[in-house]
């Protein structure tokens, strides 16, 4: 068995659902990138525009070659039975249990160790989760993982597309394996007319400020008020464009079990989440993806779900938000409120 071969065992060993290798040459969709950030379309995200995704190199300037990794999570529609009399939310399913930023690192670290064990300590590497200035979609369909659909995201024709992408940059050289050349949307456009927001371009790409993932956890100020009718009942996250598409249908259901879902998800309980103290916040989602949307941004979501539920027994709730809550989330509490009102209103 060759060296690139042991790798790939022990990747499915600790838990990969995909592993491959590609080279360190720049990325194909730069100029693509490029052009998007030009246009403003990453929003608040500044941390987008740092030019080493450029070329892996200036990440690491020993790399031979990247080792490109997948992990499963749960597919949304095995959490979407909801038989509660009062509103609930909807949460992204990828962050249903244990955050993948503390989760995949250890797979990384441990998978990192044994390739030292096969090739000698002081391997120069380095490895990433969703975290470094990678092009993780670009590098990992030139690593055979899978294409880049219309709705943006890696699709694998055996796992779809519910994957979590990581990567090990490595200064040793390994065997690369063939490019995922084919475009297996075909003229399916699915995800672009599901989007509830419009935010699918043509050009295969988004528009992050349209989008709900986007507005419920990268952006800590006001939810525009366009968005808010559109959000629904996502409070963090959303699944809609990849719930619609058919390669999902065949996925695998096989995933890390720490992906499973804890108490409480997928679909909060919007009037007992919107009085969560700072404390019960931060214990109810310790080790989460929720956290990163902060207790205010949360609740913020949650109130915005509230109003869309046109249930009047949120009202009091919402009424003590106004009274005892900080501006950001009393604001989108007062929307509810009266969304609420008129929705009552216009049904009469």
């Amino acid at each position: 068995m060759s060296l690139t071969e042991e790798i790939k065992t022990e990747a499915r060993r600790l838990g990969f659902s995909l592993v491959a290798v590609t080279t360190p040459d720049p990325p194909p969709h730069w100029p693509t990138f490029e052009h998007w950030l030009s246009l403003g379309r990453h929003g608040s995200m500044d941390y987008l525009t740092d030019n080493r995704r450029a070329d892996p190199r200036l990440v690491l300037p020993e790399c031979k070659s990247i080792l490109m990794l997948a992990m499963s999570y749960p597919d949304p529609s095995s959490g979407t039975q909801n038989n509660s009399p009062r509103p609930t939310g909807r949460v992204a399913s990828y962050a249903w249990g244990r955050d993948y930023h503390l989760l995949i690192p250890e797979h990384l670290k441990n998978l990192a160790a044994f390739i030292e064990k096969q090739v000698g300590n002081g391997t120069t590497h380095r490895w990433y989760t969703d975290t470094g200035p990678i092009m993780e979609r670009d590098l990992a369909q030139r690593a055979g993982l899978g294409w880049i659909g219309k709705n943006t995201c890696l699709i694998n024709p055996k796992m779809g597309s519910y994957l979590l992408l990581a990567e090990i940059l490595l200064g040793i050289q390994l065997e690369p394996d063939t490019p995922f050349e084919a475009d297996r949307c075909g003229k399916c456009t699915r995800c672009i007319n599901a989007c509830p927001t419009g935010c699918i371009l043509p050009d295969r790409t988004i528009d992050a400020r349209l989008c709900l993932s986007y507005q419920t956890i990268e952006n800590k100020k006001e939810i525009p008020a366009n968005l808010r009718r559109l959000m629904g009942n996502w409070v963090f996250g959303c699944d809609v464009c990849q719930q619609v598409c058919p390669w999902n249908r065949f996925a695998s259901r096989d995933h890390d079990p720490s992906f499973n879902a804890q108490p409480g998800m997928p679909n909060p309980d919007l009037i007992a989440e919107l009085a969560l103290s700072p404390t019960e916040f931060n214990h109810k989602f310790k080790d989460s993806p929720v956290k990163r949307s902060k207790k205010r941004g949360y609740l913020r979501n949650i109130a915005v779900a509230l109003g869309n539920s046109g249930d009047s027994a949120a009202i009091q709730a919402l009424e003590i938000a106004v009274q005892k809550s900080e501006s950001l989330i009393r604001e989108h509490a007062l929307w509810a409120i009266n969304k609420i009102k008129k929705d009552d209103f216009d049904h009469e």
